[in-house]
This record gives structure tokens, sequence and C-alpha cells, in this order.
């Protein structure tokens, strides 16, 4: 089975001029536009399952999504999408659209991005949105490491945050996204020492020498045996197939060295790994 834990998706209506100009730099290659519920649907006819969500992202990586989106997407595709409710909590509005997304739409888990919404992990607004996920077993999906977008408050992308929130609140499952890039190694020895924190792959290879690095510390922490290191894709970003092909090719650039390798173990338990099964207290309650 193989699970994409990190796909988004939105409309074209939600995509503002400044996604574009901001996404030229992001990576070597084109990043998408498109991200509407059939597109996404077509991209993710390898996987099994694709936990989605839309971004409320508009000031910073242009992109001004909302629940409805995803609801939508999920209710058209049951059998292969997973919702997750976006979260910003600088709005006034936040714990009201979060409920509703939860209660009245049925997302299964929060996305929430402190850097791209310039609200610190340890920010008082977040405290509801916390007691929320723990009371009603969601998982919160974090974009942890740094992004293209500008004016944004690198320190907030640091992974440090997550330790403290994540001994505050030790029945609240919290997932890194993006190995904490450029901040792996951080991202890795906290998630090994805390059981409820977790991590994963999404648009971490097409920076192929970080990505060998920061598999081989994962490795080498014993995290890739704990089923704490997750695959996904972060649709449009990048696509399934370039995602698996990269991980299986990861050892490439070290072949005929004495440089270490990824094992076969590691490739196979991130490519399967399976978020069903862990992110939620008791399993996935769909």
């Amino acid at each position: 089975m193989i699970v994409d834990c990190h796909v988004n998706i939105w409309d074209d209506e939600h995509v503002l001029p400044h996604y574009v100009s901001g996404t030229a730099m992001a990576r070597h290659g084109t990043i998408g536009t498109v991200a509407d519920m059939d597109t996404v649907y077509a991209a993710m006819g390898d996987v099994d399952k694709a936990i989605l969500f839309s971004l409320r992202y508009h000031d910073s990586a242009g992109i001004d999504g909302n629940d409805e989106v995803t609801a939508r997407a999920v209710a058209k595709y049951p059998d292969k999408f997973i919702g997750f409710a976006a979260v910003d909590p600088r709005r006034p509005d936040a714990m009201d659209l979060l409920v509703h997304a939860v209660e009245d739409l049925h997302l299964k888990g929060v996305k929430f991005g402190p850097i791209y919404n310039g609200v610190s992990l340890l920010d008082p607004r977040m405290v509801p949105v916390y007691a929320y996920c723990v009371k009603h077993n969601l998982p919160l999906t974090m974009h942890m490491g740094t992004t293209f977008a500008a004016g944004t408050p690198i320190q907030y992308g640091k992974p440090t945050d997550v330790d403290e929130i994540a001994r505050r609140y030790p029945d609240l499952k919290m997932i890194m996204a993006h190995l904490a890039h450029p901040w792996a190694e951080e991202c890795i020895v906290i998630c090994r020492k805390n059981a409820n924190v977790y991590t994963e792959v999404s648009a971490i290879f097409y920076r192929p020498w970080q990505f060998w690095n920061s598999l081989i510390a994962a490795q080498e922490y014993r995290i890739t045996e704990r089923n704490k290191i997750f695959w996904g894709t972060d649709f449009p970003f990048a696509t399934v197939a370039e995602s698996i092909e990269a991980l299986q090719t990861v050892n490439r650039f070290v072949e005929g060295t004495p440089m270490p390798r990824v094992s076969q173990e590691t490739i196979d338990h991130i490519l399967y790994s399976n978020p069903l099964d862990h992110w939620w207290h008791g399993g996935f309650p769909g």
C-alpha cells in the first residue's frame, strides 16, 4: 500500500499572481498551478490513498484556498482521498472555520504552516487549535522548513519549537513536513525522542545531495525502523512518479564510493509507510 501523505488541492481562482513568480526558483523543473480535484485524482493514480489539504497562504505563497474544496474532493473520491482542514490562526474566525471543517465537513486532520502564516508554534493563538486536535483525535501536519516565499519569518520554519509543543501536548500527533529542510537532523532527533512526533519526505528529492544526507541521518538515528518517517509528494510541487523514482535511486550518487548507502529496508519502510496506522490514536477513524 502506498499513501501520499502530502497533497495540495485548490481551484483555479485560489491561485494569486505572486504564486507563479514566487515558485519560479523553488526547484529545478516546472511547478504546476493546476490542482483541482479531478487533476489531483488523476495525478494520484498510482497511490492507494492521498491525504490532501488546501492552503490559506494568500499573502505569502499566493494560494488562498478553503476547506470546502477539500471536502468536495473527498465527497467525490472517498476511496482515494482523506481531507485535512487548513488553519490560519491570524483570522478571528479561525476556530469557527476549524470546527466547521471537522464537524460539518468531516475532515480528519489539520494542516498549518507557521512560516507561511507568520505565527509561531508557541504563539498563544495556537493553544485552542492544539486543544481541539487533542479532543477530536486530529493529527496536525505542519509545514516545517524554509520556503520560497519572500517576507516570511525564517525562524518559524525551524523545528525546535515542535519539541516544546510535543512535550506540552503528549497526546497531540504532530507531523513535520518536508523533513523540516534544511534542518533535517534537528527534525530527526526531535522525532526520535518524542513518541507523538513524525516526519515525511515530500518535496525533498529534487535537492538530491540533501535528500541522501537526510535519509542517511534518519537511518543512523534509527527512526526509519520505528514508523516515524512517511512518504509524500507535495503535489503539484512534485509528481508521484518522480518522487518514487528518486527514493528508489537515492544511492545513485555514491555508487562506486565507500560512502554509506540508504538501505533497501529504509527505502521500503518509507515508500510503504502507512499514516493511517499511526497518525490517529487507535488508527484512522474513517
